[in-house]
Parts: C-alpha cells; sequence; structure tokens
C-alpha cells in the first residue's frame, strides 16, 4: 500500500495532465497504479487503511466472541489460545492475542461505565473509608478518611482498628471537627455498617443505627465492591497514604509512637485543607465556613452505647477495674468517667478504655488482659513517684547543712554513709569539714570526704589524717608503684661480680690462728 503522500503525488499528477500513463511516469508507479486509485477516488472509497484479508482465526472467531462474552470481557489470550488450539486452530499465540484484543474491544463498546460529575448541596453528603496505616511498633495501624463532598474537607484521623467503637469515636470527633452533622452518610459495606444482604438490600446493624439515630443522620451504603459510587473518599484515602505511610517515595522515616501518627494526621489535614483542590479552584477551609451554616447541630455528649461500660477513674490512683483486673489509666483522669471494653479473642484479647473529652471519644488506654492480683500498668500513665525509702537524698534544711552539701558529691556520700553506718557527732564533724575547708582547696576536702565514705572511715580524726596523707603525697611527687611492666622486687644483678677479679682472689679464714 502507498503512502499517503506518494497518493496525492499520484492524483496531483493525474489531474495535471490527465494521462494515465504520463501520471505514472511523473509519479514514479505503473499507470495501473494510477488507474486504481482515481477509480477509489471518483467513488469515494480512498482510504488509507489496509484491505482485509482472510487469517486463519477467521473460522473460530466466533468462539472467542463465545469466551469473551461468558468472561465478560476478562479471559485471557494465553487461555484462549490453547482451548482454540485443541479445536484445531494451527495459528501463532500472537495472531490469537490480536483477535482477542479487537473481540473484547469490541466487547467493552456500550459497556464501559460512564461517570457524571457529582453536584452535591451543601450540608449534604459526607463520606469515609479506611486505608492501610503504617506498622508501629510491630502493631498495625488504621487511617480513617473523611471527606465533605461540597467543600472537600478532608478529616484523617489515626485509629488502631475498625470496629465498631473506634469507627463510631472516629465519626464522632469527625463531625466536631467539621462543626456539624450533614444529612447523609456513605461508606463500604462495612460489618461495623451492614451486618448482612437479604435480597440486594443491606441489612443495617442496630449499634450504627443507634449511633446514626442520636446524631440525625442517614447512613447510606454504596454497591458491594464497586469502589467507584464513593470516588471522592477512595482518592482522599490514596493521598493521604501516600504522605502518611512512609514509603520510598516519601522518604518518610517509621513513627516513634502513636502519638507522633496523630500528630502527622493533623499537620495533613491542614496543608491539604488550605491549599486550593483543583476541581473547585477554591480553599476548602473557605467552603467549610459556608457549607457549616447549612450542617445540623451536634449533641453535647456523645454517643457512648457501643463504647462498653462506665468506670469511675479514683480521686488518688489512676487505676479502673473490669472482669476483677486492675488497668491503667493517664493519672490527668483522676476522678473522671471511662468506657471499658474487650476488643479481640484468645490471645489477641485486649481491653480498650476510652475516655469522652470536649474534643470527643479518645482512646486513652488499651491492655492485654489482666488476672486478679497481677494488674496491667502502663508507667507513662504516672506521674514521676516520690523519692521513698530507696530513693532519699541528702537535703540542707538549715545553714550549716547546706554549707557541709555545698562541698560536693564526696560530702553527700559521706553524709549517707555515715547515717547510714550510725555515725555519732555528726554535726560537729560536719562543721570540722567546713572548717577544714578553709585551710585546703575544697576539691580536696570533697575528695577526702568521698575517701572516707568508701572505707567508712567516720572517726573524728579520720578526715585530717586523709587530708594530711593526701598532702604529703601530692607534695612529695608520684610514688613508687609497681606496674605489669615494673617490679619491686630486689633483683639478683648485684651477684653477677661475685668471684671476679674486682674482688681478689676468695680465700676461707683460717679459724683457729693463734692469738698474738
Amino acid at each position: 500500500m502507498k503512502s499517503a503522500e506518494e497518493i496525492m503525488n499520484m492524483l496531483e499528477a493525474f489531474d495535471l495532465t490527465g494521462s494515465l500513463r504520463d501520471a505514472g511516469e511523473l509519479a514514479g508507479v505503473s499507470h495501473h497504479t494510477v488507474a486504481r486509485y482515481v477509480a477509489a477516488r471518483d467513488a469515494g472509497g480512498l482510504s488509507d487503511r489496509y484491505a482485509p484479508r482472510p487469517q486463519l482465526i477467521d473460522g473460530h472467531l466466533a468462539k472467542v466472541e463465545e469466551w469473551v462474552e461468558r468472561s465478560k470481557g476478562k479471559v485471557r489470550a494465553d487461555v484462549a489460545h490453547d482451548k482454540l488450539v485443541a479445536l484445531g486452530f494451527t495459528g501463532s499465540e500472537r495472531t490469537t492475542r490480536r483477535a482477542v484484543a479487537v473481540v473484547k474491544a469490541s466487547y467493552r463498546v456500550g459497556r464501559v461505565r460512564v461517570h457524571r460529575p457529582w453536584v452535591t448541596e451543601p450540608g449534604m453528603w459526607i463520606q469515609y473509608d479506611f486505608g492501610d496505616g503504617p506498622m508501629i511498633d510491630g502493631v498495625k495501624t488504621t487511617l480513617f478518611v473523611a471527606w465533605l463532598a461540597w467543600s472537600r474537607f478532608r478529616v484523617v484521623l489515626a485509629i488502631r482498628d475498625k470496629t465498631s467503637p473506634s469507627v463510631m469515636a472516629a465519626l464522632d470527633v469527625t463531625m466536631r471537627r467539621i462543626g456539624g452533622a450533614p444529612t447523609y452518610v456513605l461508606t463500604d459495606n462495612e460489618k461495623t455498617v451492614t451486618v448482612e444482604h437479604v435480597a440486594g438490600m443491606a441489612v443495617r446493624n442496630p449499634a450504627m443505627v443507634a449511633f446514626a439515630r442520636h446524631y440525625g443522620l442517614t447512613i447510606y451504603t454504596c454497591q458491594p465492591v464497586d469502589p467507584a459510587s464513593k470516588g471522592g473518599s477512595e482518592s482522599s484515602v490514596k493521598v493521604a497514604k501516600a504522605d502518611l505511610v512512609p514509603k520510598d517515595t516519601n522518604l518518610l522515616e517509621a513513627y516513634a509512637s502513636f502519638a507522633d501518627l496523630e500528630d502527622a494526621c493533623v499537620a495533613f489535614c491542614a496543608m491539604v485543607n488550605a491549599r486550593e483542590h483543583r476541581v473547585t479552584r477554591r480553599v476548602p477551609d473557605v467552603m467549610l465556613a459556608e457549607e457549616r451554616v447549612r450542617l445540623h447541630p451536634i449533641p453535647a455528649d456523645p454517643h457512648t452505647v457501643a463504647f462498653g461500660v462506665t468506670r469511675t477513674v479514683p480521686a488518688k490512683m489512676p487505676m479502673v477495674t473490669f472482669d476483677s483486673g486492675q488497668y491503667s489509666v493517664p493519672h490527668l483522669l483522676l476522678g473522671e468517667t471511662v468506657w471499658v471494653r474487650v476488643h479481640g479473642r484468645g490471645a489477641d484479647e485486649q481491653v480498650v478504655i476510652v475516655h469522652v473529652g470536649p474534643t470527643g471519644p479518645l482512646e486513652v488506654a488499651r491492655h492485654d488482659r489482666a488476672t486478679p492480683g497481677s494488674p496491667q500498668i502502663t508507667d507513662a500513665h504516672f506521674p514521676p513517684p516520690p523519692a521513698g525509702a530507696l530513693g532519699r537524698v541528702p537535703l540542707a534544711r538549715n545553714v550549716a547543712e547546706a554549707a557541709f552539701l555545698s562541698l560536693g558529691d564526696g560530702a553527700r556520700a559521706w553524709l549517707a554513709e555515715a547515717a547510714a553506718a550510725g555515725t555519732t557527732k555528726m554535726r560537729m564533724k560536719m562543721a570540722q569539714a567546713v572548717e577544714l575547708a578553709k585551710l585546703f582547696p575544697r576539691t580536696e576536702v570533697d575528695w577526702a570526704l568521698g575517701h572516707a565514705a568508701v572505707h567508712a572511715r567516720f572517726a573524728e580524726a579520720d578526715l585530717s589524717s586523709i587530708l594530711d596523707h593526701h598532702h604529703a603525697i601530692t607534695a612529695a611527687g608520684p610514688a613508687n608503684q609497681a606496674s605489669e611492666d615494673r617490679s619491686l622486687t630486689q633483683g639478683t644483678g648485684g651477684w653477677a661480680a661475685l668471684g671476679s677479679s674486682a674482688f681478689g682472689p676468695f680465700t676461707e679464714p683460717d679459724l683457729f690462728e693463734a692469738a698474738p
């Protein structure tokens, strides 16, 4: 087949000369070729497509169409090729792939889902969905993502699970953050919302029905396996996961604690709600201020039926009792009411404690099951403890004690050890140490006190003795001491010259020589 440029040159030469042979000579082709394209132009059939040719698969196209129809356009080309070979097809797999692609394209015509822009009224709809959050201390977390349809305002919260209390608490926090409740809520068919389907109709969870009635909401769920029906929250989940979950693409470090993830969610919401949205070309924060007047007021007290049973934290001990076990809560909740429930089963069973504050319900503690006599305690729930019997430290109560303790750590160690040893006349000895600090450097006196404390020397003259000895050694210079490469034992070098000429011949004295 000739190119479009060659065809135009042939037709132009024919229009110029009016002769097929002359046009063929000018275009460099046969006059029969010129005649064919001129006839095609006159018949209105001039096309740049190849003329269809018979193929080996033509006799099997009906079967391929049947398989594509039966699989709703999902059958794989390699599977279709194996079936065709079993039916006697002798063509290549490449031919089958091309034929299956053409049949699938024809099948999709008229079956593609066409999306229409969703134009909603202010204060009418909110959608929420979930996304997998990051791992923190080896435990999975979940991102709760809510999307207010008209203003495109987003709320992202970190929750520990997708149980009813956690979801209801997140919805309560969301509505308090946006400043009201919309008319409709759209979400998936989670067990927290839909118990089952009967004749295609979703049967609502009674706990969620009670929750929706408390806030004046109407709960709707999308069709099963149809995420496109709530595309706003689906897209918001993707954006939230891309910015909050540590990945190679965002170079985020792992979160040290759950509180760090909560802070990151707050910062993310502040960022996305303060920038211009690509569809509305307006800032969601500004649009929310307009939409808030169309939202319904929310009750002052959150819905707490699904949070568990109530317990009052004692006034002086941040511990609550549940099923014969004791569990700690933050000490700032002394005297407050909390809700306690059980989550999980078997080895994974946990006790979850929730507190409802001015901003809504908040999970304040999560413990493993406790047994009677063995409470579950988190150290962070308690303030720093007092010193007690094992942590007593010297504290000056008068001027004399302050003057002694100001000498340094050695003085504190001496006071503690001397008191434990039952030393007598301690105040007098402390006063003597202060007087010695006027004659000797304070650092030396402090060192001597520490030395006395280590060696339990608490007698009256021990401190001055230690100071005198230390001062004498310091004035005489370094002492002759043994080390790894030097010994203080007397050597035998002095005996090496014994019997040599330096001492003369050795003669034994005459013990029996007569006296003069």
